[in-house]
């Protein structure tokens, strides 16, 4: 009977993983520079601003991590982030499509310099205390731009207007349609700041130097 029981235990553990490996996708590079069409339009052009739900720059994206661009695209398409035009994207994406135009960005632009050790200017007094508050550092890493994790983005250098409104977005109601993120971890701490002390986070984390650029297309210069 003990043996019985150990034989199906084996053979549920053995095909979890296996349904594990399959169903992570792995992304092409040069697959996905063929899929870029809907993305070039806005994040192909440098200084480029959304006009709705609220006026800013789109974030860039050339250089940032591949799982958190496929995990973004994912809450897009689940609806957990509420962006009319970014959820229309992401429907139209398949998982492989996902994983490809994840792949092609994370190595899009990138340079092969090493990032500062430290920050490129030390925070206010006002901001390092936001900072050791929202407890920022232990999931974005060192300078802002090595997650802990590869699905939490790289946020040094990010638009700062980009990043406010990002911030505000995790403390929305759930009630607009097209504005807010749902995470529970982001929601707890941006709900501890008022918009004026997310707004001073993201202006310090957009001075800091990081891997994200806005790469011109070709067609656009």
């Amino acid at each position: 009977m003990n043996k019985t029981l150990t034989t199906i235990f084996a053979l549920a553990v053995a095909s979890v993983t296996a349904l594990s490996q399959a169903q992570e996708v792995k992304g092409d590079v040069q697959a996905g520079e063929k899929k870029i069409a809907m993305c070039i339009g806005c994040h192909g052009i440098p200084g480029y601003q959304a006009s709705f739900p609220e006026v800013h720059k789109v974030p860039m994206i050339s250089g940032q991590g591949a799982k958190y661009i496929a995990s973004a695209l994912d809450a897009y398409k689940k609806g957990e982030r509420k962006h009319p035009t970014m959820r229309g994207i992401a429907d139209s994406l398949s998982e492989q499509d996902i994983a490809d135009v994840a792949a092609y960005y994370e190595q899009h632009g990138k340079t092969g310099a090493e990032l500062p050790a430290k920050p490129a200017r030390e925070p206010s007094v006002q901001v390092a205390a936001l900072l050791q508050k929202g407890a920022c550092v232990s999931c974005h890493g060192d300078n802002f731009a090595k997650p802990i994790d590869p699905a939490y983005p790289k946020i040094a250098g990010q638009h700062a207007d980009y990043l406010f409104v990002a911030l505000k977005s995790y403390k929305a109601d759930g009630k607009n349609v097209n504005v807010g993120r749902s995470n529970g971890v982001m929601a707890g701490v941006a709900k501890q700041f008022t918009n004026a002390e997310l707004k001073s986070l993201a202006g310090y984390i957009s001075s800091l130097d990081g891997d994200l650029h806005t790469v011109p297309q070709s067609r656009f210069r």
